[in-house]
């Protein structure tokens, strides 16, 4: 496997790093802090293509692949982890869902308009009762003629404060379990959808993280993706390639905390020399480089093995197990370097100590990492 960039994906690169440090970095203590995403940041961001990276260009998306999206999640977290998940929710769970299973129609009508910058979407499938356990839904979808009646509420759905298309997850029929779940495109107009306030969060504060309610919601039965039952299929799909997202988003984060302290201990001065002089200094980023390094590796590879259509499923699981570790080691190390100054909210490691714990958690946990690593054992 060849793990040298493109030309086109070094000149991608050098675009993202470039917006983040010029666009993202200025705004994100102040959006953290107010616990609000500047949504002119995210017109600038639309506006580049950032939003349909590893679409078709007959869609309005970029063209580019899958390896190309993890080098954007990287460069903006590296940064801003708030702006990483606004992107990743949207590329790798909304838009994904209509991409692969949508009809022409369905993607001319919803998933045009999300990739060539002009809508944001999000993806509510978690529940107040149903988080790892997804196949415990109990929002129901009921068909009415040629609509369904839909009731429920959802939990942590990110985006969903600014998002115009959700994709919402019901139970058509409860005594399938699994199997009885179904997959809807929703417009935010909709009536009966409603979204509640943020959710306030120990991380990630400045993404959009809200509740969404339905009730008597009334959805076309034309919204729906592809036939009735297949919606948990649909959901793990998307949370499979949304992996590779997240542990790209996780080595962002953990790259950006290892820079703030690499520089911070050249300048540092104690007991007469720069920190970076003594040895257990030297050593400690020596050993957070190269774990960086190996979730990254372990992040491209399951990014070539999606855009080569091979089976990713247990690499990508693989990967976000790795680097989400490896972001809260790092970020925890950074802090323990800067000391005193790690601590305090004038130096960016302690947000970004507070962001990379989520990285354990959403869109599969990392014991349901391990559980997906597992079933695909065998030996060598």
């Amino acid at each position: 496997m060849d793990f040298k960039l493109s030309k086109s994906q070094q000149l991608s690169q050098e675009l993202f790093r470039r917006f983040a440090e010029t666009e993202i970095r200025p705004l994100a203590r102040d959006m953290d802090e107010a616990e609000e995403y500047s949504m002119e940041l995210v017109q600038k961001m639309q506006a580049l293509g950032f939003f349909g990276i590893p679409y078709p260009k007959k869609y309005g998306g970029a063209g580019a692949d899958t390896l190309t999206y993890a080098l954007c999640m990287e460069e903006v977290s590296k940064v801003d982890a708030s702006t990483g998940i606004t992107i990743s929710v949207h590329t790798s769970l909304c838009c994904t869902c209509i991409h692969d299973y949508g009809t022409e129609e369905q993607k001319q009508e919803f998933l045009r308009p999300l990739v060539d910058g002009r809508k944001v979407g999000c993806f509510s499938l978690t529940e107040p009762n149903a988080g790892s356990d997804a196949s415990g839904l109990q929002t129901s979808a009921v068909l009415d003629g040629d609509e369904y009646i839909i009731n429920g509420a959802k939990v942590f759905t990110t985006n969903s404060g600014f998002a115009d298309t959700f994709i919402v997850f019901a139970v058509t029929d409860k005594a399938m379990g699994s199997e009885g779940i179904s997959a809807f495109i929703v417009p935010r107009e909709t009536p009966g959808l409603t979204v509640s306030a943020n959710i306030p969060r120990m991380g990630i504060r400045a993404a959009s993280n809200c509740g969404v309610s339905f009730e008597n919601m009334r959805v076309p039965a034309k919204n729906r993706l592809k036939r009735e039952g297949l919606g948990f299929e649909i959901a793990m799909h998307a949370l499979d390639g949304g992996r590779i997202g997240i542990g790209a988003q996780a080595v962002g984060i953990a790259q950006g905390a290892f820079n703030e302290a690499f520089k911070y201990v050249k300048e540092r001065k104690q007991f007469g020399r720069p920190i970076n002089a003594f040895q257990n200094t030297r050593f400690t980023l020596a050993g957070m480089q190269t774990q960086i390094d190996a979730a990254r590796l372990l992040v491209w590879r399951a990014a070539k093995m999606k855009d080569d259509g091979e089976e990713y499923g247990p690499a990508a699981a693989m990967c976000k197990l790795f680097a989400s570790e490896t972001a809260n080691e790092v970020t925890r190390l950074a802090v323990q370097l800067l000391g005193g100054y790690g601590f305090s909210r004038e130096y960016p490691v302690e947000r970004m100590m507070r962001d990379a714990k989520i990285t354990e958690i959403y869109e599969g946990t990392s014991e349901v990492m391990k559980m997906v690593i597992y079933g695909s054992l065998k030996a060598k």
